[in-house]
């Protein structure tokens, strides 16, 4: 059972960071930044309280394209930067879910 694997770098790499001091009193998602992007963009959210946070990505078919967030996270504000390298031209779709209950969705435009 031979097999042969070839690493190719990361697509879809995440980074997440705390931005500002500052926590909102409501559950925020804020639209994209560049949108439309190519390859990267950066994706912003606010919680209020600890709770688990979710950050997906879905393709316009509705398939899961990454989870960028999957984690227990204190309240404050976050940064997530998403790369699309390595997907096609189209409409994407995040999602926010805070202990398993989508909070809000938005839609992204990938253009090469």
């Amino acid at each position: 059972n031979d097999y042969l694997m070839i690493y190719t770098g990361q697509p879809y790499a995440v980074n997440i960071q705390v931005t500002g001091n500052s926590v909102p009193d409501k559950f925020e998602l804020y639209q994209n930044y560049p949108n439309p992007f190519n390859p990267a963009t950066n994706l912003e959210f606010g919680i209020p309280d600890l709770g688990f946070v979710s950050l997906k990505v879905y393709d316009v078919l509705g398939h899961k394209v990454k989870t960028l967030v999957n984690e227990n996270k204190p309240a404050g504000r976050y940064e997530v930067t998403f790369n699309g390298t390595g997907l096609p031209s189209g409409v994407y779709f995040y999602s926010l879910l805070i202990n398993g209950n989508v909070m809000d969705t938005k839609r992204m435009g990938l253009l090469k």
